[in-house]
């Protein structure tokens, strides 16, 4: 790992620095709403998940689903942060057509969730990857908003109220992340703890977790004048991109924003604070609203409901039964299967990768497995565009192939051979091999006779590598050659250094 060094981009009167701090909305991972006992099905027909609380009919009250409170609990936990046991519902006051109430039930003075700290590991192409702490200033729980739809008639705007009253979870952090590859791991990581602690199924494509990225630009030690002091002033005005999900677009989406922000100051003009979209088919950014401070929404205590008081027994009950978390599963990998920390860390930054690698690697050389786990398989489900879970070769599988690499039954060169045979459908590794007589050639009196032939007619290469020994690799390749790449190639390396006198 190498050390975190500055993100700097070149303006015309000189670098400048970015300066984000993220907003991840999270959805839920429950059965019913925040306020009521309406479905969270993804995919209903428009309006069909809608209690009388979420249309907000008059004389409706809100009632707090203790499953919501738990899993923002066990999410702060995760994040090892201070969980509130005293927190509080305020209303935001705004005004939206999909918003039935007029206000939007969250939490602002006291949050469930205070301060907490997580490990982000980043990778940057070309470069070491790195590793920076990154501060969570507060997660609290709030009820999402329905949905406007404005593409189904020229002249209307229909409202679906199915995502009304969904909970969600907000976390917000600090401003510590620094370049645009820092943003999109930190949403990775976070989306992975999330996913590992089952608060949230992570699926960015449905919208169940996105980001909301305030970028500001500064000056070179501006920022660690902010740190030393906690003033704001340090760093430049700050700009809110909205609803963004999906880690490509992140990074594009930063990257032009700062470069708009610096193009506005050093041509004396000034950024406006805003909110913004981004358009991933212009790869820019575009205006959306002026960003309101916290005055602008009125927020006061929600009086339906009561403060929400938590027993630290309740915590620690929770706290007891959180489940092995990535940064814990990665450092059981390094020193229970003897990764290193780059493969741990690719095979743990998703729950189903680190299933699919442990049941492959069972009774197995746990190396060997991560190689063809992570550049074998992931290169192949990469190129084709599949997730893990459409993988053609199964866990047990490919340890099965990985097995009979290890028993020398075949060499790494014939299985990848199997393993295209495997991917095409042709069936198991071993019934594979069977079937098309590829078993590795280990009878040293077979290999021998190739070898003497090969040595005999050749005379001038046996010449040429008494003086250079490390041309050997030529006769090494006429054996695979002439063995069909069956030959066992330890064996071929001892009989001709042997046989050759070298």
């Amino acid at each position: 790992m190498t050390e975190r060094t500055p993100y700097r981009i070149k303006g015309e009167t000189g670098d400048w620095e970015v300066v984000m701090g993220l907003e991840i909305h999270a959805q839920v991972a429950s059965n019913a709403k925040l306020f009521s006992g309406a479905s969270t099905t993804f995919g209903a027909a428009p309006n069909c998940n809608v209690s009388l609380v979420d249309a907000a009919m008059p004389g409706m009250l809100p009632v707090i689903n203790r499953f919501c409170v738990e899993q923002a609990i066990r999410t702060g936990l995760g994040l090892k942060a201070q969980i509130n046991t005293y927190s509080r519902f305020d209303r935001k006051n705004y005004f939206y057509p999909d918003l039935p109430q007029g206000y939007q039930i969250s939490q602002f003075a006291h949050p469930i969730v205070g301060e907490g700290e997580i490990e982000v590991d980043v990778e940057v192409p070309g470069k070491e990857d790195y590793s920076f702490p990154c501060r969570i200033e507060r997660l609290h729980l709030e009820q999402d908003a329905g949905k406007s739809i404005h593409d189904m008639d020229p002249n209307s705007t229909y409202v679906d109220l199915n995502r009304s009253g969904v909970a969600l979870m907000e976390i917000v952090s600090k401003p510590d992340v620094r370049s645009p590859a820092e943003a999109a791991a930190y949403v990775k990581k976070l989306r992975a703890i999330v996913i590992a602690l089952g608060t949230c199924d992570g699926d960015m494509e449905k919208g169940n977790l996105r980001a909301d990225v305030n970028v500001s630009v500064c000056r070179p030690g501006q920022y660690e004048k902010f740190r030393e002091t906690g003033d704001f002033s340090h760093l430049g005005t700050r700009c809110e991109l909205k609803n963004m999900n999906s880690y490509r677009f992140i990074q594009q989406a930063i990257e032009y924003e700062a470069r708009r922000q610096i193009e506005i100051i050093e041509s004396g003009g000034k950024v406006d604070q805003e909110t913004r979209l981004f358009d991933p088919v212009k790869g820019e950014t575009r205006s959306m609203r002026s960003k309101e401070d916290a005055h602008d929404y009125r927020y006061f205590p929600d009086p339906d409901l009561l403060p929400l008081e938590v027993e630290q027994a309740w915590i620690e009950e929770i706290r007891a039964s959180l489940p092995e978390l990535p940064d814990q599963k990665r450092a059981r990998f390094e020193k229970d299967y003897g990764l290193s920390r780059y493969d741990a860390g690719v095979l743990t930054s998703d729950a189903d990768k680190a299933a699919f690698f442990e049941e492959a690697a069972k009774g197995r050389d746990a190396k060997l497995t991560a190689n063809w786990v992570t550049q074998e398989l992931f290169g192949y489900l990469n190129k084709e565009g599949l997730e893990l879970s459409q993988s053609p070769v199964s866990a047990g599988s490919l340890g099965g192939l990985i097995e009979l690499i290890s028993n020398d039954t075949i060499s790494g060169k014939i299985a990848k051979d199997v393993f295209a045979r495997m991917i095409a459908g042709e069936g198991e590794a071993a019934a594979i091999v069977e079937k098309h007589g590829l078993k590795q050639v280990t009878d040293t009196g077979a290999i021998e006779k190739v070898v003497d032939e090969i040595i005999a007619a050749n005379p001038d290469q046996v010449a040429k590598v008494k003086d250079k020994p490390q041309t050997l690799g030529w006769f090494v390749g006429q054996v695979m050659k002439a063995s069909g790449g069956k030959a066992n190639p330890k064996a071929v390396n001892d009989i001709l250094k042997a046989k050759l006198g070298i």
